[in-house]
């Protein structure tokens, strides 16, 4: 796949902390202040404004293929009725959709999260088998590969945050501008003015040269811009040429990459139609009774506020804490299903496309302890 990529050596993570916050940037860039998760926050959702909203404003088609919990719901915008048939489950649609030229202008494909034998995580996220990521990456290119919409298909696949891995490239921290002048919480006070460590990032499409490398940004759009994850909704602003704002002052400083698929012109014939099979690296299955991660404790929160748990004395303090992975996944599963009829619910009643749906918690989950047992 090296030789039919675009690999970018400068590509850094928004900012110098963990999963979300810099998930919050590809598509709003930025976090609202936020360094880490804040529960209360997942309870509002995040206010900031996303690359989304400025599609949709320019009539310009978007979806988010989801596996277990579309963590894009942590933002508060996009639990809009108007927004709710963007979201659909990637086993039944991505492929049919791909298949049948049905994509939409710019998707999202999100990966799977918990860990089970029968559905085994895909996210990269320790300690998930590596393998299961990389054969996603598989499916997902194969899938872009076969449909009718190749020709009009750039694949990006990046990294949130860096793993904790040493990198010996020093890290950006001048000339970096705060999105939105927002200070982040005590201890650290942080003025968001310095970017995280390099993450790998890598793009596909046959619009694309074989084997380009891009180094850095050549000092554009401002001198000391550089590639990091706000690149995306920035160079999305440009190759839909969008009318509105910029999202914030971060997204107007980042490097875009819309100058590689203007080398070109026509698409190349010789991509290949599919990728070598990963080899296994883990032994053993799955380990669902294993306690939740921090991360997936975070998804189970979010959870929680879909479903309407988060009203509970437990919420956040107990609500994912003592569940297994199993159990996690099976929660979750089942508040983005009840979340979403009940969403669908209310727009055949009428309600306005504005609203949120706000959930009450079920009877069965009025615990100080979260049951497995959920209707």
């Amino acid at each position: 796949m090296e030789l039919n990529l675009v690999l970018f050596t400068r590509w850094f993570a928004s900012v110098p902390s963990s999963t979300q916050p810099n998930r919050l940037y590809v598509h709003s860039a930025t976090s609202a202040g936020a360094t880490s998760n804040i529960p209360a926050l997942l309870v509002k959702g995040y206010p900031q404004r996303t690359i989304f909203e400025n599609l949709d404003d320019a009539g310009i088609s978007w979806g988010i293929y989801y596996q277990n919990i579309p963590a894009t719901l942590f933002y508060k915008n996009l639990r809009k009725l108007k927004y709710l048939f963007r979201f659909r489950p990637y086993g039944v649609t991505f492929k049919k959709h791909a298949q049948e030229g049905k994509l939409p202008g710019y998707v999202v494909v999100e990966q799977r999260y918990m860990d089970t034998k029968l559905e085994p995580a895909n996210d990269d996220h320790p300690s998930h088998d590596v393998y299961q990521g990389q054969m996603f990456v598989k499916e997902v290119y194969e899938t872009l590969r076969a449909s009718p919409q190749w020709n009009q298909t750039l694949l990006i696949i990046t990294y949130d945050e860096h793993g904790g891995f040493y990198d010996h490239v020093a890290t950006p921290v001048t000339g970096v501008p705060s999105p939105d002048g927002i200070v982040g919480p005590e201890p650290f006070f942080f003025h968001f003015d310095r970017l995280g460590v390099r993450v790998p990032t890598i793009m596909v499409s046959p619009w694309i040269d074989k084997g380009t490398v891009v180094h850095g940004a050549n000092g554009r759009p401002f001198p000391t811009s550089e590639f990091e994850h706000s690149s995306i909704p920035a160079t999305v602003k440009l190759l839909f040429n969008l009318t509105s704002p910029f999202l914030t002052k971060r997204d107007e400083w980042a490097a875009t990459f819309e100058s590689i698929l203007r080398t070109r012109s026509d698409p190349r014939t010789d991509c290949p139609e599919t990728l070598p099979t990963p080899a296994r690296i883990r032994r053993g299955e799955a380990i669902e009774e294993a306690k939740l991660s921090e991360f997936q404790q975070e998804l189970v929160q979010l959870a929680a506020v879909l479903k309407g748990d988060h009203i509970l004395t437990s919420y956040p303090e107990r609500i994912g804490k003592d569940m297994s992975v199993k159990e996690g996944k099976e929660y979750m599963e089942d508040a983005v299903k009840r979340f979403f009829e009940a969403g669908h619910y209310a727009k055949k009643m009428g309600v306005d496309g504005e609203h949120i749906v706000q959930m009450k918690p079920s009877l069965t989950t009025r615990s100080s302890k979260p049951s497995s047992q959920h209707p």
